[in-house]
């Protein structure tokens, strides 16, 4: 199966935006081939709505399927909302939606539910997850106060559950200088400390939705390492 894992160290540090820059890629350079997006499960957020909006804005609007197995209200843990709702999350449901995308599409961005530590069941993280899955994985890290440390400590969850980590994604959440990203996000040190390549930083956008900003924050990354279908 084509597919990737887009991860990170915490919720809300810019997965849908690297996932939508990278649609916004192979809208640019691959729309002959058809995308699949899926978030496996959607914990109160708005993932879902935009990358519909992202698919309406394609050269061809069928080139593009996204799709949420499942979608709880609460914006929580996936674990937690799911408990919340009295509801129980099936990841068989899951794998078989996921498997049906694949198989429909040349290849599949995966969001990932929070972090690479977020609990998906009482028993299944979504490190889990992807070493189940047998998803390549690239990690989100934003540029703030105490990014290395997150990011070193994920590696390390990476590793231990096996997961194939491609490499390291810094994301401005907000605007910040080149000396912010060296005294908060070092690339050398990342580097250095998770023997992870850093595939590129992402500049803080205004506007998330605009699609010729997407393909220019993904021309700027290393996306051919990431996207291979």
């Amino acid at each position: 199966m084509n597919a990737l894992l887009v991860a990170s160290t915490a919720p809300q540090v810019g997965k849908t935006l690297l996932v939508s820059a990278l649609a916004a890629y192979w809208q640019a350079h691959r729309s002959h081939r058809s995308l699949g997006i899926m978030k496996p499960i959607e914990a109160g957020g708005t993932d879902r709505l935009h990358y519909q909006q992202l698919s309406g804005q394609s050269i061809d609007s069928q080139s593009i399927d996204s799709i949420s197995p499942i979608v709880l209200e609460a914006n929580l843990e996936p674990a937690i909302a799911a408990a919340r709702a009295g509801s129980r999350i099936r990841l068989e449901t899951v794998w078989q939606e996921f498997t049906k995308l694949s198989q429909a599409r040349e290849f599949v961005l995966i969001e990932a539910c929070g972090s690479l530590g977020s609990p998906i069941t009482k028993e299944t993280t979504m490190a889990d997850l992807a070493w189940d899955w047998r998803l390549p994985t690239v990690l989100v890290v934003p540029v703030r106060a105490g990014a290395i440390a997150q990011a070193v400590a994920h590696v390390a969850l990476a590793q231990q559950a096996r997961v194939n980590l491609k490499g390291i994604v810094l994301n401005c959440v907000e605007p910040c200088s080149a000396q912010a990203i060296e005294d908060w996000a070092s690339p050398d040190l990342l580097r250095s400390l998770t023997q992870k390549p850093i595939l590129g930083c992402i500049p803080h956008l205004s506007n998330p939705h605009d699609l010729a900003k997407l393909q220019a924050v993904a021309a700027n990354l290393e996306v051919e390492r990431l996207i291979v279908g």
